[in-house]
């Protein structure tokens, strides 16, 4: 039985279509994207969506919601979910087969699907994910309202930028033919390179860690959450350059931003001559040598060896418009483009910054990859880092 919470009638419906192969979008349509669409029995889920939307449906089951979408797609109104939350209390491959489904539709793509793990955790979570590979996981059970509807206006931002953002090419400084580089390529690529170097570079990390134990107390690696591809969060590691809890002192330093000038847009946090960097942790950093423990993230998929640098969340989340959240398509990355490009330019704003991020995450080959990589070192010993 299926549950509906209509808080707002489509008036004109027109007949089912059976499977979204036969339906032909008009060139034309303008499509709305409005409520919720829940796929589970847990009401007080769904009584919380309510509150949070003011057009709601759900349903207890997977049977017929292929239907329900393309028949409001197809209505006068072309009405259809800002999300779509489903239960992980299903079938895992009925879930996968729904979710490819919309990633398949030209329309219907646009729409975040979330899977709601609540209840879930350890190998079931990891399994859930990884098989049905929603664009995002939530926790309604102790997801806060605005967590949940900030996290989907970002997913539909993000979507929408996949298809429609159009940036300039860096071919200007890449010669000879472009050459494809599929994810999984991109991945075992990854995986070897951070392999080799971790083995070779072991005892320099047993010398830097004696170096940073001998100057200070504290933690060898510095970890903390970082925004990747996707606003995945994830833990990043480097190298302790700072005094035990520098963090804690980002509101004294607030007047020494580089940034602080620019009062609109997104807000990045950097100081020259920071007083909170260690000697040793100076060193390291004008030699980026404290990069290096991101090899590990780099085995754990966190990272690539080549993308958009992973931000800390205060300055993600001012990321989230639509004119920069196309930076977020692109992998995290060790190196990147505007590092090998601006790397020791003082006169780089944010927007510059922002701007070679979107080309990168326009233009991913294995060319742009190489040549970022062997352009690299050249931009390691500059004195400005980040």
């Amino acid at each position: 039985m299926e549950l509906a919470l209509q808080l707002k009638t489509v008036e004109k419906r027109t007949k089912i279509v059976s499977g979204y192969r036969s339906f032909q979008l008009p060139v034309t349509m303008d499509v709305h994207y409005e409520g919720f669409y829940y796929i589970g029995k847990n009401t007080d889920h769904i009584e919380k969506l309510v509150k949070m939307y003011s057009r709601g449906y759900a349903t207890e089951g997977l049977a017929n919601i292929k239907d329900e979408l393309l028949r409001n797609l197809s209505s006068d109104q072309h009405l259809v979910p800002e999300v779509i939350i489903c239960e992980a209390v299903f079938e895992p491959e009925a879930v996968r087969e729904f979710a490819q489904f919309l990633r398949k539709h030209p329309e219907l793509r646009r729409i975040p699907f979330i899977l709601d793990c609540s209840g879930l955790s350890g190998a079931d979570l990891e399994f859930s994910k990884r098989i049905i590979r929603p664009d995002e996981v939530i926790f309604l059970c102790t997801a806060a309202d605005k967590d949940i509807k900030g996290k989907v206006q970002f997913l539909r931002k993000l979507k929408l930028a996949e298809k429609e953002v159009a940036v300039p090419r860096i071919e200007e400084d890449i010669k000879g033919r472009e050459w494809s580089f599929g994810p999984l390529s991109k991945r075992a690529f990854d995986i070897l390179v951070a392999s080799i170097a971790l083995l070779i570079l072991s005892p320099l990390f047993v010398l830097i860690a004696i170096a940073i134990r001998i100057e200070s107390r504290g933690n060898i690696f510095y970890i903390a959450k970082r925004a990747g591809k996707g606003y995945r969060i994830f833990n990043f590691y480097k190298f302790r350059t700072m005094q035990q809890g520098a963090d804690k002192r980002v509101s004294e330093l607030h007047h020494l931003n580089l940034y602080a000038g620019e009062s609109k847009g997104p807000v990045f946090f950097k100081v020259n001559n920071d007083p909170r960097i260690t000697k040793v942790g100076g060193f390291l950093r004008n030699t980026s040598m404290d990069e290096l423990p991101q090899l590990f993230n780099v085995l754990l998929g966190d990272m690539s060896l080549v993308g958009n640098r992973p931000l800390p969340l205060y300055e993600a989340e001012t990321l989230t418009t639509d004119d920069y959240a196309a930076r977020f398509l692109a992998p995290a990355g060790i190196t990147g483009l505007w590092q090998v490009k601006k790397r020791g330019n003082k006169d780089m704003s944010v927007e510059e910054r922002i701007n070679l991020d979107i080309d990168y995450a326009s233009k991913c080959n294995f060319t742009t990859d190489l040549w970022i990589i062997a352009n690299t070192p050249n931009a390691l010993f500059q004195k400005e880092n980040v």
